[in-house]
């Protein structure tokens, strides 16, 4: 997935887009409990009232086609069950994957390159007929057409046939690939070998749409649910969004989402300030409120610090999400290894940490994967300067590199304040090699021509700010698109930014996605992230810290660190 401006595998996700732009909540040791059950205000959690949600960025294209599972603060997993979802619980038990409208995570055979699924007894969309196999097949089939472009790209990439499928409406025939023999059973032919199938499954593809009730691009206007609440408003894509309950749904088909609230009111367009402000007063409709896109900033944060109460509402934690700067080696000097393990030593992440924010907002990385098990987070630091770099070091090997009088290069990054490859984050890197004779030139551009430049192979410059997060809570997602030499895309947005085209990688990449044993399959990915980050091809910088208010009524707040955004399915106001 992701730079943060730009959506899914080719462009950055939509959960990246929250996460980093805004900054999102997970729930650390202090605020998880052991019992499960929540944080939050005090009391057992009872069904009813109506929880308003305050976000900035509107809630557009609200169809299973154009979503991500994760995306838009998990408000459509509300109304959007998928074959599989993400565990609902604290930190990292919620970077599993759990059964939701099947039975199991999937049969596999053949390698990993048959998928089947059985669905549960008794699910029913909002009108109360049955959900069938036949629903889900039509609901990824409709994904595939160019009008209903902007969701995951994984399906297209791993069904048999996939890249040449155009959707229902120009193919009547349907994927061969996708196969329902009978109403409870679907069946998933891979053109390779795909461990993480139950992982894919949480997409929102995978969401059962009735193709009777199929209106196209209009659909999002009125998408059908088959979660436990279904659409009544949405004005002005997704700016107010109204959700009340579905009654056709049973809870004893779906473990997972709590449901408590009748009413869930999802008000976006508001400055984030605006949030916190209304978030930090809690009055009259705002104390059974809760945010899913708008972070503290540290001016904000130190506020909130300073005041008991306020502290106690705050969500912490973590997303899997790295950022970095990257290297193309095609590009002189960076195409000398020594530059770049010069510039590693040089970098300062203290100053890095302190311009994101300070230590309460980042933390400083030497690792690619994230700093999550299930990643397969393995410790390294292949060129250790310490916490504020080593200059010395740094100019010997520029000097082994023949640049014994110091060297002069262009950092590119984006103007906006907001990302994490802003002009603070450049300056402090300026900053910190300008002690080891490394004069650096600030190329700071415009969001759109940030991204447009940066992920083109044409125009990609030699060095630049960048940051990658996860589809899934895995080391595939994260690892593969930056460092698959079959993944460069020359014509198109590319996200290997080395150019990385190594067969022993490329081979080990393919190996590892055969595996279904995801522990095994983890510990693989940590050991490839080790080997690849020897060749400097980025310098991991820092992972974000994410803080969020939340309303003083709010009950039962859950927080994993599969999205790092508060629950919506969990949270109770009464």
């Amino acid at each position: 997935m992701r730079q943060p401006s730009v959506i899914s595998r080719r462009a950055a996700a939509a959960a990246a887009v929250l996460a980093v732009v805004a900054g999102a909540a997970a729930c650390g040791p202090e605020d998880s409990k052991a019992d499960g059950s929540g944080s939050g205000a005090p009391g057992k959690p009872q069904k009813g009232g109506t929880l308003t949600v305050l976000n900035s960025r509107p809630q557009s294209d609200f169809d299973p086609a154009r979503l991500y599972t994760s995306g838009g603060g998990n408000v459509p997993s509300l109304v959007f069950r998928t074959l599989t979802t993400r565990n609902r619980e604290d930190g990292a038990a919620g970077a599993k994957v759990v059964p939701d409208l099947a039975t199991d995570l999937g049969t596999p055979s053949k390698n990993a390159t048959v998928w089947t699924y059985t669905l549960k007894d008794g699910l029913k969309f909002e009108d109360g007929t049955p959900i069938t196999s036949a629903d889900i097949k039509y609901g990824i089939e409709r994904s595939f057409a160019a009008e209903l472009s902007g969701g995951a790209p994984y399906l297209r990439d791993w069904l048999i046939g996939g890249a040449d499928y155009q959707g229902p409406y120009k193919d009547k025939k349907g994927l061969d690939s996708i196969e329902t023999p009978d109403a409870k059973t679907i069946v998933f032919h891979l053109n390779k070998p795909e461990g993480e199938f139950p992982f894919l499954a949480t997409q929102t593809q995978t969401t059962p749409v009735p193709k009777a009730a199929d209106t196209g691009t209009k659909y999002e206007e009125h998408p059908i649910s088959s979660g436990p609440y279904k659409v009544v408003k949405n004005e002005g894509d997704g700016e107010r969004l109204v959700l009340e309950r579905n009654p056709h749904w049973s809870a004893d088909t779906d473990e997972e989402r709590k449901a408590y609230p009748d009413r869930i009111d999802v008000r976006s367009g508001l400055d984030s300030a605006v949030i916190n402000q209304r978030l930090s007063a809690s009055r009259g409709a705002d104390a059974a409120a809760v945010t899913t896109d708008t972070n503290l900033g540290p001016a904000e944060l130190a506020k909130v610090t300073g005041d008991t109460k306020l502290a106690d509402r705050v969500g912490t934690g973590h997303f899997g999400y790295t950022n970095y700067i990257a290297f193309n080696p095609k590009v002189k000097p960076f195409d000398n290894p020594k530059v770049r393990q010069a510039i590693a030593y040089a970098v300062d992440r203290s100053s890095v940490v302190n311009a994101a924010g300070g230590s309460s907002l980042a933390e400083p990385a030497t690792t690619f994967l994230p700093e999550q098990a299930a990643f397969g987070h393995t410790p390294y630091d292949h060129f250790p300067a310490g916490k504020s770099g080593d200059p010395a070091k740094a100019r010997e090997l520029l000097k082994e590199a023949g640049h014994a009088k110091g060297l002069t290069v262009t950092l590119t990054h984006s103007n906006d304040k907001d990302f994490a490859t802003s002009p603070e984050i450049a300056t402090a890197i300026q900053e910190a090699l300008k002690k080891a004779g490394i004069t650096v030139r600030l190329q700071g551009l415009e969001d759109n021509a940030y991204s447009d430049t940066i992920h083109d192979v044409k125009s990609e410059p030699g060095f630049f700010l960048a940051g990658w997060g996860a589809d899934w809570p895995s080391g595939g997602p994260f690892f593969a698109p930056v460092f698959d030499g079959r993944q460069i895309v020359e014509d198109g947005y590319n996200f290997n930014s080395g150019l990385l085209d190594d067969p022993a990688v490329n081979r080990e990449i393919d190996e590892i996605n055969k595996l279904t044993d995801l522990e095994a399959a983890a510990k693989r990915w940590g050991a490839l992230d080790r080997k690849v980050g020897e060749q400097a091809l980025t310098v991991p910088l820092f992972h974000p810290v994410y803080k969020r208010l939340y309303g003083e009524a709010v009950k039962n707040v859950v927080i994993s660190d599969w999205t790092g955004v508060l629950d919506v399915s969990q949270v109770a106001v009464k």
